[in-house]
């Protein structure tokens, strides 16, 4: 989840009943107080699916909060209230449960370009992630990235060094020269903040 956009997503409700179910009532809760609800018609006697907007932006034409805080981050749990066509009803609490996390951005630059094959190439970049109370992205401080690369010829990164990010979530590595090919940073994320992966940076290697 970034800071610009709304994220719409399903969530379907499966069960059974004599009579067939006719609508549900879901609720989302997550950390901090973090909560949604909506409900819906089921679309068959077996199913029933409804959707979800979630935002961790303004408003249009307001400044106020919306939704998420960065507290709101990490695992949200599923409560689903069923009826059936018969007027009964089964509520099922933490039926399910998911990771809503906070967007994160990668950046690379490895130089010189070109570079003498044995010589040095010094790898920076920069892991910032959506700040959900400012409506801003902002470094990412002390977490392990990975510097990968993948030579010219082929598809497959390889891990070659892995960085801890600055205080400011800056990224700095220094790694020699071998061939031709692309320099990336990696990050696998946390419980609270998604992966990301930096563009390859295209270095050109001479003899």
């Amino acid at each position: 989840m970034g800071i610009t956009h709304d994220v719409v997503f399903p969530v379907t409700v499966s069960g059974s009943d004599d009579s067939g179910l006719s609508f549900v009532d879901v609720d989302l809760k997550g950390p901090h107080g973090g909560f949604y609800t909506t409900d819906a018609f089921c679309e068959s006697a077996t199913t029933c699916t409804t959707a979800f907007t979630v935002n961790a932006h303004p408003a249009p034409g307001s400044d106020d909060p919306v939704d998420l805080a960065n507290a709101n981050a990490g695992t949200w749990s599923v409560d689903a209230l069923a009826d059936a066509n018969d007027g009964e009803s089964v509520f099922a609490p933490r039926v399910g449960s998911f990771s809503l996390k906070r967007a994160a951005q990668l950046t690379v630059n490895a130089s010189p370009e070109p570079v003498t094959k044995g010589a040095r190439i010094t790898v920076t970049g920069k892991l910032v992630r959506a700040n959900w109370d400012t409506y801003r992205y902002a470094g990412y401080a002390g977490q392990t990235v990975q510097l990968q690369f993948r030579p010219k010829d082929s598809s497959t990164y390889t891990t070659v060094a892995a960085v801890k990010s600055s205080s400011t979530g800056t990224l700095r590595a220094t790694v020699k020269a071998v061939k031709d090919g692309y320099w990336r940073w990696n990050f696998t994320g946390t419980t609270t903040t998604g992966p990301a992966k930096a563009t390859g940076d295209y270095v050109d290697v001479r003899p």
